[in-house]
């Protein structure tokens, strides 16, 4: 068997970028992952790709990551956001983030400025070398923080805008590990927004990180 079979279902504002379709059948290749099932579904429908990072995904009724291998008969779901949620930017992902997502959904016409912090995984840390990273997640409650800590920081003024996007699993070299992009009507309170951002995100957020190194591997944070 080269090919297996899935059960598409689509609720809201997701049925109505895909032709009001409330379900489908598609037929994906063994091995298979969520995001490859969700870039044909784009091809297939392509207004849907503008919220395709802005959904969560179910599997037999419970969430799961991009990178999730599909069975042949899985029911797959697109979960948008609930009644009364925010529309804010914020994505946990294991899969590699884009500065142009988060770009997109601060840029507006009445932003005269734009900050973006990219925090990359370095190969070297107070001293000793680093080989790779591993980040691990509490994901309901880093949406809860993400969003509390966008809301404070879009409170330094009007028209302030800020999206975060945080990677979890396992990192290399010069990967992207968070993405924090700011925009304001002026240049002062973007560059603030994203300094903010990042110092709270540090701070607050239950995301912890694991450095290898040729001598080991230790949770950041631990040591007495």
């Amino acid at each position: 068997m080269t090919q297996m079979s899935v059960r598409v279902l689509y609720f809201g504002l997701i049925r109505e970028c895909c032709d009001n379709v409330r379900e489908d059948k598609v037929e994906v290749p063994v091995g298979a992952t969520v995001d490859d099932l969700v870039a044909g579904l784009v091809d297939r429908y392509p207004a849907l790709d503008r919220y395709r990072n802005r959904v969560q995904m179910a599997v037999n009724e419970s969430i799961v990551r991009c990178s999730t291998v599909l069975a042949d008969g899985d029911t797959v779901a697109f979960i948008p956001q609930v009644a009364g949620g925010s529309d804010r930017y914020c994505r946990l992902t294991d899969q590699p983030l884009s500065v142009d997502e988060l770009l997109a959904a601060v840029t507006a016409p009445g932003q005269g400025g734009v900050v973006v912090f990219i925090g990359n995984v370095r190969d070297h840390n107070q001293g000793h070398s680093v080989t790779h990273l591993h980040y691990e997640a509490y994901p309901a409650m880093v949406y809860r923080t993400l969003e509390s800590i966008i809301e404070r920081c879009e409170a330094i003024g009007e028209g302030v805008q800020v999206a975060v996007a945080h990677r979890t699993g396992d990192l290399q070299i010069g990967d992207s590990a968070v993405i924090i992009a700011a925009a304001a009507p002026h240049r002062a309170e973007a560059f603030q927004a994203a300094r903010m951002c990042i110092e709270y995100l540090k701070e607050e957020t239950p995301i912890w990180k694991k450095e290898f190194s040729p001598d080991g591997a230790e949770w950041i944070g631990t040591r007495p």
